[in-house]
């Protein structure tokens, strides 16, 4: 398959998971692929991993100014046909330990970072956001994380319809457990004891493989879903089924 050919696509989040298992596949169906990201070892490693052409950028998406930088740096280096906006982090916590600045540098990151840039989109262009099945299992500790990636959720369907105009299409795409390094913020055995339970809930039996998460992301941006926007696509084994 060649859906890439020719196509630009940016993938903020993209040095590591699901992120780099995305631009490792647009190269591979033919794409040029820009993916940024903040810690420095997986910039080095996706810089190592991707073909030449690609665009390795350290780049946080919540200051203005660094939003600013990325949309310029990309632009120069060629227009995108699409943008996976991945990048985004959790925090656990009771809703009494969610301060003003947690609340403030969460919101910035997972919120207002994807939706700035999206004034800069060409005609014609697909995006892809990245949301969770956290936002619909509840959990007394991801109050904070879920209400970001709710609102991801709200401001999709809002974007399908202010985008459509200009033949952009907008979805979003929710991973279940998914075996990638997003959870290493937390202690080993609390992380695996979180895992487990999610899992147990799930009717596969088994967390996820990146690559099944990327395979529903780039069918979303490549044009084999030209009549599809404003919709929501749950990777998640069956979790968010009732």
């Amino acid at each position: 398959m060649a859906r890439f050919s020719d196509k630009c696509i940016l993938i903020t989040g993209g040095t590591s998971g699901v992120g780099l298992a995305g631009a490792l596949r647009v190269q591979a169906e033919g794409g040029r692929v820009a993916v940024t990201g903040r810690n420095l070892s997986r910039l080095q490693y996706a810089n190592s991993v991707l073909y030449d052409n690609a665009l390795v950028l350290r780049n946080d998406v919540s200051p203005e100014a660094d939003i600013d930088a990325l949309s310029e740096a990309v632009e120069m280096w060629g227009r995108p046909d699409g943008r996976w906006l991945n990048a985004g982090y959790a925090e656990l916590g009771d809703l009494d330990s969610v301060t003003a600045e947690a609340f403030n540098a969460m919101m910035n990151a997972n919120v207002r970072g994807p939706m700035l840039p999206l004034a800069r989109l060409n005609p014609g262009a697909s995006v892809v956001v990245t949301s969770s099945s956290s936002v619909y299992e509840g959990a007394a500790t991801t109050s904070l994380y879920v209400a970001t990636k709710g609102a991801i959720v709200a401001m999709v369907r809002s974007w399908a319809s202010v985008l459509a105009p200009r033949g952009i299409r907008v979805n979003v795409v929710i991973p279940g457990p998914i075996e990638t390094h997003f959870r290493d913020f937390m202690p080993n055995s609390a992380r695996q004891q979180f895992e487990d339970f999610i899992v147990s809930q799930v009717p596969l039996k088994r967390a996820g493989k990146a690559e099944e998460a990327v395979a529903v992301a780039l069918f979303l941006l490549s044009s084999d879903a030209a009549y599809v926007t404003g919709s929501q696509y749950a990777v998640d084994g069956g979790l968010m089924r009732h």
